[in-house]
């Protein structure tokens, strides 16, 4: 994978990773709009998220997540035992002080955690982000300016064929049903289950990869995979 690298930056950036979260617990300190966005990201997640937050600053939609069994909620104020089966944790209140405190004590923990409109008690920040089925995309300024994080990312959104995250699940599919056919990990068969699948993503165009349903992707591999061609777009549908 290819990286861009300005000769401008003089201090080291974040570490740019997909953090699977996935029925990790996630614990939420506080109840406004930024607390809600973040619920809403590690939920999307996958992650099992409780809310700490008194019932009278909740937002709304917060509050929809809690009637809908989708989150937990404890109706109080921040205690220092919340964090103890915490993967993660993310305040967004107005008291700094306590903001402090908490993501002191995670760090003391070794809990990841993000002090909202803190840069220096964060773990990782929350990035300007596009998502389209499984493609995902983050703009991250590094806690420095989060709306030109968010016209950054408006720019490249406006740049993504609309059909890009459909054509991503169609391939995932159409590497799933390769891999069965032909399994194993390093060696010739996977260096050739590579190459065949570069190929056909660099010939055919996303709209058509995005276009393939489960009859014309068997097509592909008994016509394409198993005389090692790329079978052409009209060859297949």
């Amino acid at each position: 994978m290819e990286t861009t690298t300005s000769t401008a930056s003089h201090t080291p950036g974040s570490l740019l990773i997909a953090w699977q979260l996935r029925d990790k617990h996630a614990l939420v300190v506080g109840g406004g709009q930024v607390a809600s966005s973040r619920v809403q990201h590690v939920l999307a997640a996958g992650a099992k998220v409780t809310v700490i937050s008194p019932a009278d600053g909740l937002n709304e939609e917060t509050k929809s997540l809690i009637d809908d069994n989708h989150i937990v909620f404890h109706d109080r104020k921040f205690l220092s035992t919340d964090l103890d089966d915490a993967d993660m944790v993310l305040t967004a209140i107005d008291d700094v002080e306590l903001s402090r405190h908490i993501g002191a004590s995670c760090r003391a923990r070794r809990i990841p955690v993000n002090v909202a409109d803190d840069p220096s008690y964060c773990d990782f920040y929350f990035g300007s982000q596009i998502r389209q089925g499984p493609l995902q995309i983050m703009v991250s300024t590094n806690g420095k300016s989060p709306k030109l994080a968010n016209i950054i990312r408006r720019r490249i959104e406006e740049s993504i064929p609309k059909g890009a995250g459909e054509a991503i699940e169609k391939v995932g599919l159409l590497r799933e049903k390769l891999k069965e056919r032909a399994p194993g990990v390093g060696g010739d068969v996977s260096k050739r289950r590579m190459k065949w699948m570069v190929d056909l993503c660099t010939s055919w165009e996303l709209d058509d990869l995005a276009g393939l349903d489960d009859g014309q992707i068997e097509k592909l591999l008994d016509e394409g995979w198993e005389r090692n061609v790329v079978p052409s777009r009209d060859s297949v549908y």
